[in-house]
């Protein structure tokens, strides 16, 4: 029986993210699973309101999300504002899907060596578009490409994997004189057709990523247990072939977004696909691809669930999405627009932070600025309270501490 989805919530932060078992992670993953299970709680802090209007002064407590990226109840709003940022960046050109995944016999060496080997994974699958791109046949040109790494099957297997958004024209330097800095090359493979030849994208990228895991090896930046047994590893994967393959193109920038909204903050897994929690276990829905995409449900221990979902945790700092082509960061905006004048298209869209309230507002149409009470005042902010050593505080009380006080040795200069 499928429980509500509150108290799934609330059972998954309590049984699964404060489980025991969490004791045996890494430092780093205890910290994300530690905030995990205090997300909007008084754990993590609380936001005091109150009403404007006097002859109500209703009170409103609003306790703080964790934030964390890999929180399966956050994110929400880091995703409508990504999104947001990108349409401005959008070309009127077919976009194109590609998926570059690693043999499976390279799943373990993967996980050892996360970062160096998720960061391989970016440079070979954006080298191999990077280079077909260059034949005329194709595009002739840079192209803009957004990559995303998801690390998970929908079984919460360790699966890592790279989406990549390719733009079906790509821009050139513009001619010496002309001014624009870069000059728009329109799209060959419209119609539906699919960019580069599926074989020739494998090709490039095994030989990339192989090549380069040999480079690791001899720098000795790769961590393994036994070499033997790596390069009989290393030998299967050379000789099989790389599932690189191509999705349908997308339909147009209103399909692009929102594909983007669903996979740029996807976590391993969500709450709704979550069906029951009990004492000792859970269990969940999922896609098996290998049986013809069906619906199935999945049961599992509590550590057990635990064990796969922390795969999934990526190292501190690492990036999951990053740009390249035409939409790498410097002087993205400038090519854009200079496209824009020579296409004879509106200016890009500046980017602006919209406030959260009003996010809300332009998607749920609810102003939760309005008083539930009264429905007449504002809901004015009183307070904030911040967990800090094991208690709340008011947060106005907290110093600074990234604006130290300036040494007595300075200070007569700061006079002068």
């Amino acid at each position: 029986m499928e429980q509500p989805l509150n108290e799934r919530q609330q059972l998954l932060q309590t049984k699964i993210f404060a489980h025991p078992e969490t004791s045996g992670f890494n430092s780093y993953s205890r910290a994300v699973l530690s905030k995990l299970s205090r997300c909007h709680t008084a754990g993590i802090g609380v936001h005091h309101y109150r009403c404007s209007n006097a002859s109500c002064s209703h009170l409103h407590y609003q306790y703080h999300s964790c934030g964390n990226r890999h929180c399966p109840g956050c994110g929400g709003m880091k995703r409508s504002q990504w999104v947001e940022d990108r349409m401005g960046e959008l070309l009127p050109t077919t976009y194109f899907h590609l998926v570059f995944t690693l043999p499976q016999e390279l799943r373990s060496l993967c996980m050892g060596n996360r970062t160096l080997l998720f960061g391989l994974l970016f440079k070979a699958a954006q080298h191999t578009i990077l280079t077909l791109s260059k034949d005329e046949k194709y595009i002739g040109a840079t192209p803009g490409i957004v990559s995303i790494l998801h690390t998970h099957g929908q079984d919460l297997s360790f699966h890592p994997h790279i989406h990549n958004i390719v733009s079906g024209g790509g821009m050139l330097p513009s001619p010496i004189g002309e001014g624009l800095g870069v000059r728009w090359i329109k799209e060959k493979r419209s119609n539906g057709r699919f960019l580069f030849p599926r074989r020739a994208m494998e090709k490039i990228y095994k030989g990339y990523f192989l090549e380069h895991v040999r480079k690791y090896i001899a720098s000795k930046s790769l961590l393994f247990t036994n070499k033997e047994d790596l390069e009989n590893i290393l030998s299967i994967a050379g000789k099989k072939k790389w599932n690189v393959y191509a999705k349908a193109p997308f339909g147009g920038p209103a399909q692009i977004i929102e594909y983007l909204g669903r996979y740029t903050h996807k976590v391993a897994i969500s709450a709704h696909r979550i069906l029951h929690i009990d004492d000792s276990h859970l269990s969940f829905k999922y896609k098996d691809y290998a049986d013809a995409n069906k619906q199935k449900v999945m049961m599992l221990s509590h550590a057990e669930f635990l064990r796969r979902f922390e795969q999934h945790i990526l190292p501190k700092g690492f990036m999951k999405v990053r740009h390249a082509g035409y939409l790498h960061a410097k002087n993205k905006m400038e090519r854009i627009a200079a496209v824009c004048r020579q296409l004879k298209l509106p200016a890009p869209i500046q980017r602006i932070h919209t406030p959260v309230a009003l996010q809300l507002l332009l998607q749920t149409g609810k102003d939760i600025t309005l008083c539930p009470v009264c429905g007449q005042g504002r809901m004015e902010l009183v307070k904030t309270f911040i967990y800090h050593n094991g208690c709340l505080v008011d947060a106005a009380q907290l110093r600074n501490r990234g604006s130290p006080k300036i040494k007595r040795k300075y200070a007569a200069h700061e006079k002068t």
